[in-house]
């Protein structure tokens, strides 16, 4: 039996206190997440239930339970204190997905400051935006992305502590740098949690946009409440279950599934830290006997690709529920996952706006493959029309997902960028920015982007950073990027360039440019093709008609172009 039962009955008798009483919380009270997934679940007596289950390169292996867990957020959050960081402050946690990230977060929030995930594959440049922005006091980091902070550190006085968690001794610390090592730390044994409350800021996430800069997403402690009940009944997280959630922290999923959900339901949570590969992730599931899976469309159809006969020299026997998050999970993924697996991947819509799974297909809901699901329990969800905001008449008519506001897990704001988050709400609704239209039996099917943004392989990328750091490559004159089809990731970057004078296309220089941007921003936004264009097509005000140049890509047709620019 689901922990969720009949969809229908929990729609009909829904309401958020539901979670507020399975956790024990009194509206009003203190809510701290770190207490939450760490002391609480020891105070239920699984003080010695396994928490982590992590494997890095090489097969190396490291295990936690909810009591190491405990007093290792506990020894992180005092160390913490003890450098000067102080409830509020932001602290940047920029590792690989080693178990000092995931630890980290715990303590972060523990003592009362929010916690900054950034992947790790982010360059310089990505950093430095971030940082500034979000006004970080502390970060920690590995010797191994140290160098890129040290690069920044001059534009970025408010940055008093680097903290670096593998230091070998063997060179000398620089400015501001100093050393935590977890596992070798004397452990404290009892610690002062923060008394945080409901709308308490926790996690700051970073998302892009179509102009500007990446916007800092802020969440809170109740975040917890809709976190904590749609990892029990959507991934339908069950007391003994090994759960395996694919997503690094520095995307919302590894943060709000792969962090909160996972320890604050007490379950087993595995962590691979070794990139991707269908035979060490089928491995990996072997191994550890992985009975819930959570992962994204791009890695289900890289196994795909890798084809059934290495499935089938495996032990996979252990899977009981499987499900997906990041883009559309296209039927053919869904259709394969059941043949190969015996189970279909259930599809989970949601941003890192919502904080929380919106839109699900739940355990027991019968699963159209290609289909985003039904509204989870407790949110109201519809397609409006675009031009008068009201929800569309009839089925099949397309327009923009929307959300009544008003959920635990919904976004409090943009970081110091108010007047961009109240541009999400029109007519009493949150504008998701994506299109999508409802079928007669009220399945939401996903159509595309509202917006310009790229979503490759689940990752939002911003056109606009990405042609800002092309025009500061010496050849770029003039650039505009734009979404380009691809079989594995969906959808991935294409630029078009206007070379200064003086310079040659050619593949070296196309090469150049590619690395430039992956080291400036990250391998995500790097372009995967550049074309070379004698000028971009733009309106007669100048503007770049970037319409043009993704229609062109997708063959769609180019519509009006009355106000482009005479030739």
């Amino acid at each position: 039996m689901s922990n969720i039962g009949s969809y229908e009955e929990r729609v009909k008798n829904f309401e958020w206190s539901i979670a507020e009483k399975e956790l024990g919380y009194e509206p009003g009270g203190d809510i701290n997440i770190g207490w939450y997934c760490t002391d609480r679940i020891c105070q239920m007596g699984k003080a010695s239930k396994m928490a982590i289950l992590w494997e890095g390169l090489g097969g190396v292996e490291k295990k936690y339970t909810y009591n190491d867990l405990r007093l290792r957020t506990n020894t992180m959050a005092s160390f913490l204190i003890g450098l000067g960081v102080n409830q509020g402050d932001r602290v940047c946690l920029f590792m690989d997905k080693v178990p000092e990230l995931y630890i980290g977060v715990l303590s972060v929030l523990k003592m009362g400051a929010v916690a900054q995930p950034l992947f790790s594959a982010f360059g310089d440049e990505s950093l430095f935006i971030r940082l500034e922005n979000a006004g970080t006091s502390a970060i920690i980091t590995q010797r191994k992305h140290v160098g890129k902070v040290r690069q920044i550190l001059d534009k970025l006085p408010g940055l008093k502590n680097i903290i670096i968690i593998d230091h070998d001794g063997k060179k000398e610390l620089k400015e501001r740098e100093t050393v935590f090592a977890m596992d070798s730390a004397v452990q404290v044994e009892h610690f002062d949690v923060a008394k945080t409350k409901a709308e308490s800021p926790s996690v700051l996430h970073y998302t892009s946009g179509t102009t500007g800069q990446p916007k800092g997403v802020k969440h809170v402690h109740y975040s917890l409440i809709s976190q904590y009940l749609t990892t029990k009944w959507v991934l339908d997280m069950q007391e003994d279950d090994i759960y395996w959630c694919t997503a690094d922290p520095g995307w919302v999923t590894g943060t709000s599934y792969g962090i909160i959900g996972g320890f604050a339901t007490g379950a087993t949570n595995c962590i691979l830290d070794t990139g991707f590969s269908a035979e060490s992730w089928y491995r990996f599931i072997q191994k550890y006997k992985v009975t819930m899976w959570y992962s994204a469309p791009t890695a289900i159809r890289s196994l795909m690709k890798a084809g059934d006969e290495l499935v089938k020299q495996f032990d996979l026997s252990s899977l009981r529920h499987l499900a997906s998050v990041g883009e559309p999970l296209n039927a053919e993924a869904v259709i394969w996952s059941e043949k190969v697996f015996g189970k279909a991947f259930h599809d989970t819509y949601w941003q890192t706006e919502t904080g929380s799974m919106m839109i699900v297909n739940v355990p027991g809901l019968k699963i159209k493959p290609g289909s985003m699901g039904k509204p989870f329990p407790g949110i109201t969800a519809t397609v409006l029309d675009e031009n008068t905001y009201e929800p569309v008449s009839g089925p099949n008519k397309p327009g923009l997902i929307a959300f009544r506001p008003g959920w635990p897990a919904m976004m409090r704001t943009y970081w110091n960028n108010e007047e961009t988050y109240q541009k999400k709400f029109k007519n009493g609704w949150y504008l998701s920015g994506d299109k999508a239209f409802l079928d007669q039996d009220n399945y939401f099917w996903f159509i595309g982007r509202d917006d310009d943004v790229i979503n490759t392989g689940g990752h939002l990328v911003s056109p606009f950073e990405v042609e800002s750091a092309l025009l500061e490559h010496e050849a770029v004159a003039e650039s505009a990027v734009v979404a380009k089809p691809d079989e594995v990731n969906m959808e991935v970057v294409k630029a078009f360039v206007v070379l200064n004078e003086g310079f040659e296309p050619g593949d070296m220089l196309e090469l150049q440019i590619m690395n430039f941007i992956r080291k400036k921003l990250s391998p995500l936004a790097m372009p995967q093709e550049i074309e070379y264009l004698d000028k971009l097509p733009k309106t007669r005000s100048g503007k770049i008609m970037r319409r043009l140049l993704h229609a062109k890509e997708w063959g769609h047709d180019i519509g009006d172009v009355s106000t482009l620019e005479d030739d």
